[in-house]
């Protein structure tokens, strides 16, 4: 499961999200458009959705309970 998912039809391809993400999960595909090439890396700090200039991106919140990602950023 993805933990960003990216509106294709929004995102232009500017790539402020993949500069912007400290875990460098993000790219750029060939038609130009962000997706997630790293899903496992993400710590789901919300920096590229917080930056898209398109708000072509969001983040998907941790299930109730889950302390993985936390501890990921720890």
């Amino acid at each position: 499961m993805a933990v960003v998912s990216v509106n294709t039809a929004w995102c232009k391809g500017c790539r402020i999200c993949a500069a912007f993400c400290p875990k460098k999960t993000l790219e750029v595909n060939r038609e130009g458009k962000a997706f997630q090439a790293r899903p496992d890396d993400c710590v789901r700090c919300g920096m590229c959705a917080l930056y898209c200039p398109d708000l072509a991106i969001s983040v998907a919140l941790p299930p109730a309970g889950d302390t993985t990602r936390q501890e990921a950023r720890a």
